[in-house]
């Protein structure tokens, strides 16, 4: 009898657990207002690929990395058209600034926005990043004084927060296999940007001069020459924008305080479901953990090291290569450092696409991290020597240097971005790349006007010093990297438990 009983009773026990669960999945389904909920039934119904959402996805990041990409070739000649450096070698002081308020402007936001789209919906975080490109770079490319240059760009990078929110969105508005192909996407749009950002910037500004049969003078964009390349980015973005009219809401609108109770129970009526609660319980005291986890944020710290190098040195080489020979510079125009920096994006993009694949097959992702600092320190060191050639000899190794100079640094940003996620559990990485990025955006901020500080020193003391002003600018820049290659040793770095015992 005792035993019938016991039957008895676990039998019930399974009904109503099942019963819960239908009551739950039922009170889910019914939500018909709820967007979140909507796409989560049409992901079910349909088990292909989301071609046209991923396709949204794709121009809408594109389209907001642009503004970045797009500033370095003609910033130099922005700012020395402004007239706010009373010297020719001031003028990279200033640009860096210009450079720095955009992330300045990201690294404050970023928390707040996320904060945003988790209560208000990726969709309209997605919306007003996109208008906020329209209005303020259209803005950026019409400033008339220094100081609405950098009034407009730093508002850009403080209401552009789509950063973080279409990562979210990218592994939320498909099926969990097409998750992965969704985050690639974002990253491929960016890699894009590389490519078609400092081409719009180098053949589009000053079209007046460039392009006089086209242009006059008398027109818009001869009296504001710098607001071709904006213009033709806002229209992209006012075009994306109208193209998230049909992107869906990911986040669910509604109070799942009574749904969250019925999980509850029916958690504690299932074994797996049980481990979920305690995975979530032990999740919420191991996020306060992460910044005690050393192998995260070695990890971290080494992004942040050589996010400030490459950012440095994107604005140092624009500033540098567009600088007259009398200060060892290039003597480029804008429409040459389009072209080297696009040739180097596109580089970049088949490296990932072909060859890295291959290497990280064969060496793995880690291995050669370190060979790729110590090339490109190498590398950065026959830089000023650049400045004795001429012609066609020098376009090819500018070219051929910036392409090396990216595929390295391709290369230890993808070995940083692996080591942060193998650190921590699956349910802990999206706020561990929430610190990250907060942290690299940070640094981001710095270099640019860093680095704009340095080069204004080193033009005006090209001599007279130890080494060259300009060797000494290189020099510098690489000492960055060699901090970042001391990092990666003990007891400075610590090795994820997964790749150590593999």
């Amino acid at each position: 009898m005792a035993g019938g009983e016991d039957d008895g009773g676990s039998a019930a026990a399974a009904l109503l657990a099942a019963a819960a669960g239908e009551m739950v999945s039922r009170r889910r389904r019914c939500r018909e207002g709820c967007p979140g909920c909507r796409l989560e039934e049409a992901n079910k119904a349909s088990a292909g690929v989301p071609y046209l959402n991923f396709f949204y996805i794709w121009v809408v990041c594109l389209t907001a990395a642009l503004p970045i990409q797009s500033l370095f070739p003609y910033l130099y000649f922005m700012i020395r058209d402004l007239k706010v450096a009373k010297e020719e070698q001031d003028i990279g002081f200033y640009a860096g600034f210009v450079g720095a308020t955009y992330f300045l402007g990201r690294t404050i936001s970023a928390v707040p926005w996320g904060m945003f789209a988790d209560k208000y919906g990726r969709k309209p975080c997605i919306v007003i990043s996109i208008l906020s490109v329209v209005v303020f770079n259209t803005l950026f490319g019409l400033s008339t004084t220094y100081w609405m240059a950098i009034v407009t760009r730093g508002l850009l990078g403080l209401l552009c927060g789509i950063l973080g929110p279409i990562k979210a969105y990218a592994s939320e508005v498909c099926r969990k296999e097409h998750q992965a192909l969704g985050i690639s996407l974002v990253t491929s749009s960016r890699a894009i940007a590389l490519v078609i950002g400092p081409a719009i910037g180098g053949f589009l500004a000053q079209p007046a001069q460039k392009y006089p049969n086209l242009f006059s003078e008398e027109s818009i964009f001869g009296r504001f020459p710098y607001f071709l390349p904006c213009f033709v980015i806002s229209v992209l973005a006012a075009g994306s924008c109208v193209a998230c009219i049909w992107l869906p809401e990911t986040l669910h609108f509604h109070n799942d305080d009574k749904v969250d109770a019925i999980d509850e129970l029916e958690a504690q009526a299932g074994d797996s479901n049980l481990e979920a609660v305690k995975a979530k319980e032990s999740r919420g005291e191991s996020t306060k953990n992460l910044l005690k986890n050393w192998q995260l944020m070695s990890a971290v710290i080494l992004y942040c090291i050589f996010s400030l190098h490459d950012t440095a040195y994107l604005e140092i080489f624009s500033l540098w290569a567009v600088s007259s020979r009398k200060f060892r510079g290039l003597s480029l125009t804008s429409q040459d450092v389009g072209t080297v920096l696009a040739v180097s994006g596109f580089g970049v993009l088949v490296y990932q696409l072909a060859i890295y694949p291959f290497l990280a097959k064969y060496l793995g992702p880690i291995k050669p991290f370190r060979p790729a600092a110590v090339l490109s320190i190498l590398l950065l060191a026959t830089y000023p020597f650049m400045a004795n050639l001429n012609g066609l000899e020098l376009k090819i190794l500018i070219n051929i240097g910036s392409l090396l100079k990216n595929m390295f640094a391709a290369t230890i940003t993808i070995a940083c971005n692996i080591l942060q996620n193998t650190a921590v559990t699956q349910e802990q990485r999206g706020v561990a790349n929430g610190i990250s990025v907060t942290l690299m955006s940070m640094f981001k901020a710095v270099a640019p006007a860093a680095a704009g500080i340095l080069f204004s020193w080193a033009q005006k003391h090209i001599s007279g010093l130890f080494l060259p002003g300009d060797q000494i600018l290189f020099l510098i820049l690489n000492m960055v990297s060699i901090i970042g290659l001391v990092l990666t040793f003990k007891p400075f770095f610590s090795l994820p438990n997964v790749m150590s015992r593999s």
